[in-house]
């Protein structure tokens, strides 16, 4: 056909699509027979192939046709783009098309095709000699190729009275390959439009992050191109979609990131690959990324029970509820995913973003924390730096707001108000009957001073609870939000409470004498401007990157 050569035939490089209208039988590209039509993906060896004819509407008959007869034949070949579905339909010239293809196939043409693609016809170089005569043709994109009026077509040329053949042209007819090949225009334009719809945003630096990178394409199927009927969830960074991989058949949960400036994109991604090493059983493990224009795009394994939040603030009678021994086991895997992000592996990861709607629930309703958006990066031993604070209100340790400056203690302040939030089914920002907020931490504070600490309890928990363990969950969650650093306990020592390894330490009043909310107002950040504990806070001056991931 003048496309391949013996060197490159079959090479996936040619990016080649053709049907092919063959009198010649070539073995070596395992040719059915002399008159047949193929279709070719990068080979002179047909992915399918059938003996020239068509299909009867009215019986369903097959009719076979020659293509040495000199009679006019019509060939249509048509590509569904969605389906990637290919049918090639021969019928005489004067032929309404058949409702039945000659051949159907699947297979998809965006894999194939480079960009540019040309569409057009060719024919066989070999020594022999034929003639073949394209009378007409048309395509259409996005709608059937427009009716060519046969009418109007040329008539063939004189081929000459008709003598016998001679012993030479019988001879050199089989060796030639007449191929008259047809490329759909139709395929070359959609490539385009799903190149374009593909489109990722890839620098030279990205090559040593490779395995971790995800191709754009497979997140786009794996979410039906990201349909509102997969979406999870709207955070204050992005939107978080369910899909599945098509090859491997995991479920993931992808979140699509706005981020505005390249500066500090090296560093984020390399914290993105690194944190995707991280193996726990109580984190969310984050798989890898995909970059496209101005959005980051995230990949984390599916956790089936969704967020912790649906499970303590429900307004439905029927949605289901957790019992005291599902929130203590919950409150302690967060905790030993925490104590090993800060101490126990090879750097120190301070989350920055620990809440409930955070925390997710794998098949076993274990709780897992997610989201490593906002994580950092430090080696142990390291002073940490200055950096944007960003956060959700009644999360927000003091020191950080005034200093900027992420720790593990800082990240203790957040658990501690969690440890608070599960026990006692109220958010961190709390209203009375009268309108008035208060924060979470003084409420049950309040309750401590006035020995009446079981009464901060959930109360669809009913009775059923171990009044030692809610005592014990509560003054250590209170511990964990002090307002001073040099207060609070490490992670390991919350391991150590809650397992019993420890005595938790006496509290007296003095060392719990502090108003969260009074001190916060004085730090310069106006919690009661901030309606839930959803709400994003951006504060301080240095940033590496806006948004999270």
């Amino acid at each position: 056909m003048g496309l391949t050569n013996a060197q490159d035939d079959g090479n996936e490089a040619n990016h080649m699509f053709a049907v092919e209208l063959d009198t010649v039988q070539n073995i070596e590209f395992h040719d059915i027979d002399a008159n047949h039509v193929g279709i070719d993906i990068n080979s002179l060896s047909s992915v399918l192939s059938n003996a020239i004819g068509y299909y009867h509407d009215s019986n369903g008959s097959f009719q076979n046709l020659s293509l040495i007869s000199r009679e006019a034949m019509q060939v249509w070949v048509d590509y569904d783009g969605v389906a990637t579905r290919i049918n090639v339909t021969i019928p005489p010239l004067a032929t309404v098309k058949p409702n039945k293809s000659l051949l159907s196939t699947i297979y998809n043409l965006s894999t194939v095709l480079a960009e540019p693609s040309y569409i057009g016809f060719s024919s066989a170089t070999g020594p022999g000699n034929s003639r073949h005569y394209v009378l007409g043709w048309s395509f259409g994109m996005n709608r059937p190729a427009p009716v060519i009026d046969v009418t109007k077509l040329p008539k063939l040329p004189q081929l000459g009275s008709k003598k016998p053949r001679s012993k030479v042209l019988e001879i050199t007819l089989p060796i030639a390959s007449a191929a008259l090949v047809l490329t759909a225009g139709i395929v070359l334009i959609l490539l385009v439009r799903r190149r374009l719809r593909y489109t990722e945003l890839r620098e030279d630096w990205e090559s040593e992050f490779g395995p971790h990178r995800f191709a754009y394409k497979d997140l786009f199927h794996a979410t039906e191109g990201f349909k509102d009927k997969h979406l999870l969830g709207a955070g204050g960074f992005g939107m978080v979609y369910r899909g599945e991989l098509q090859k491997s058949r995991v479920g993931v949960a992808v979140k699509k990131v706005s981020h505005g400036s390249k500066q500090g994109m090296k560093e984020f991604i390399a914290e993105i690959v690194s944190i995707g090493r991280i193996r726990h059983r109580n984190l969310v493990q984050l798989l890898g990324y995909c970059r496209r224009k101005d959005e980051l795009i995230l990949v984390y394994d599916y956790m089936p029970n969704g967020i912790l939040d649906k499970y303590l603030y429900s307004q439905e009678d029927d949605d289901p509820t957790l019992d005291w021994a599902q929130r203590f086991h919950i409150i302690k895997g967060v905790a030993s995913g925490l104590h090993y992000l800060h101490e126990r592996w090879e750097k120190v990861v301070i989350h920055q973003d620990i809440k409930t709607s955070n925390v997710l629930l794998d098949k076993e309703m274990n709780g897992r924390l997610g989201d490593f958006g906002l994580a950092k990066l430090f080696e142990h031993g390291a002073n940490p730096q200055t950096t944007r604070v960003v956060g959700t209100t009644g999360y927000l340790a003091p020191e950080l707001v005034r200093t900027g400056k992420a720790t593990a203690l800082t990240d203790v302040f957040p658990f501690g108000t969690f440890m608070l939030e599960v026990t006692c089914g109220q958010r961190p920002i709390k209203q009375d009957e009268q309108g008035n907020q208060f924060l979470l931490v003084d409420w049950v504070l309040q309750h401590w001073h006035g020995e009446s600490l079981l009464e901060a309890l959930d109360p669809r928990l009913g009775g059923e609870f171990s009044s030692d363990e809610v005592r014990l969950v509560l003054q250590i969650g209170l511990l964990c939000a002090h307002p001073s650093a040099t207060a609070r306990p490490s992670m390991q020592q919350v391991l150590q409470y809650l397992d019993g390894e420890m005595p938790l330490p006496e509290m007296t009043r003095a060392d719990l004498s502090f108003n969260m909310l009074a001190l916060l107002q004085r730090k310069g950040l106006n919690v009661m401007s901030c309606s839930c504990s959803s709400t994003m806070v951006s504060v301080g001056t240095i940033s590496d990157l806006s948004g999270g991931r």
